[in-house]
């Protein structure tokens, strides 16, 4: 008989998962924090702070903006590469990701999009370029496209981004995110470089990985987590993997069959109640990066509306999600105003059946306050009620 996993184990044992279980204090170590999510995504908004800042820093709040960049610039302990986004992972996984360059080559091969990029003999000069003059950012360039629009690149950015893709560039540093391109053999150490595991192994890899940080899950959720393996691949894999069959409730009530570690019964006695600090999560955090996993253990219906015109928006442009123990409580809108210090509060939704008290409260005033010395200022400015009730 499968292993029956009630809702309220498995809501705690993906923040277990994680790293939400635990108060984001105590020593700081970057890198592990990555490693055993995976990867963290990239993104260029900063409505407060840049997503793979909030990330780090919600697991851990000692962390502070610079040491990501220093890691990937002078340590070399992570690299960008693209799973469902661009993303940074550990170093130590490039030899089980260099399946991924290859299928993001072939996509782009396939793709009408790249038809403008420059041509072979362009993108040799640019490595020679770079090879010449060392890590170059897409300004040091002047092709221009031939015609304009939002999604129009000039070739020689579409050159570089495809090198990228293939693996045969590499993110060597980012300053103010512009991101700087170098040879892949000056960022990639040559002890992974000589590495050469087949698909087999690298597809092994992946989907074990994947489902030790999901704690369970179903074999599309175990595709979708990297992207860095089609739906056939997944479900080969599980013809001869080692997995423990489950049934999973939801938040509803309902239940569905998923595949968990085999040592799942361990995770689970060893389980504890989480933390209940109030955290501010950022909407590209891996907790609730799969929106229909969110619904289903969590009963969130969460959505990102950047891309949703503001007269069609159910909450707001940057929102995120409030957690608190082992469930989300609510979501806030706010906003980092740099230049004059404050962190602007422009909306607060408490989630149906949660009450507003005094003491829910106070925990978002302090987790605003620790979030504002993230963004670097100094005053919490409220334009909207504190929803107490």
């Amino acid at each position: 008989m499968p292993l029956k996993i009630h809702n309220r184990e498995a809501r705690r044992l993906w923040l277990a998962s994680q790293g939400l279980d635990k108060p984001p204090t105590g020593a700081l170590d970057v890198l592990a924090i990555i490693k055993r999510l995976g990867f963290v995504q990239l993104d260029t908004i900063q409505a407060v702070v840049r997503a793979h800042h909030h990330i780090i820093w919600s697991r851990n709040q000692n962390y502070r903006e610079p040491m990501l960049d220093k890691l990937m610039a002078d340590k070399r302990g992570i690299f960008e590469h693209y799973t469902h986004d661009a993303s940074v992972l550990p170093m130590a996984f490039y030899p089980m990701w260099r399946r991924q360059f290859r299928r993001k080559k072939e996509a782009i091969d396939r793709s009408h999009y790249y038809s403008t990029m420059l041509n072979a003999k362009g993108r040799d000069a640019i490595k020679t370029r770079l090879a010449n003059e060392g890590p170059l950012s897409t300004h040091a360039f002047d092709t221009k496209a031939a015609k304009k629009g939002m999604w129009v690149r000039p070739p020689h950015k579409l050159a570089l981004d495809y090198m990228w893709y293939a693996g045969e560039l590499a993110t060597s540093h980012r300053v103010n995110f512009t991101k700087f391109y170098d040879l892949a053999d000056r960022v990639f150490p040559q002890a992974l470089r000589a590495q050469n595991h087949s698909d087999a192994t690298q597809i092994n890899w992946l989907c074990h990985a994947a489902l030790d940080r999901m704690g369970l899950g179903t074999l599309g959720e175990i595709q979708k987590f990297w992207e860095a393996m089609d739906t056939q691949e997944v479900k080969t894999w599980a013809q001869d993997a080692a997995l423990v069959a489950v049934e999973l409730q939801a938040a509803d009530g309902t239940w569905s069959e998923a595949f968990a570690p085999v040592d799942i019964e361990d995770r689970l006695s060893r389980l504890t109640a989480p933390t209940s600090r109030l955290r501010i999560l950022s909407p590209f955090d891996p907790a609730v990066r799969d929106r229909n996993r969110l619904s289903r253990l969590f009963g969130f219906d969460y959505r990102i509306e950047i891309f949703v015109p503001a007269a069609k928006r159910k909450w707001g442009y940057y929102v995120f999600p409030l957690l608190e123990g082992d469930r989300f409580v609510g979501r806030i809108e706010a906003k980092a105003d740099r230049a004059k210090g404050v962190l602007n509060v422009f909306n607060l939704w408490a989630e149906p059946q949660v009450m507003w008290t005094g003491a829910r409260a106070a925990k978002l005033d302090a987790e605003l306050s620790r979030l504002a010395k993230l963004a670097g200022v100094s005053e919490v400015n409220w334009h909207c009620p504190k929803l107490i009730t």
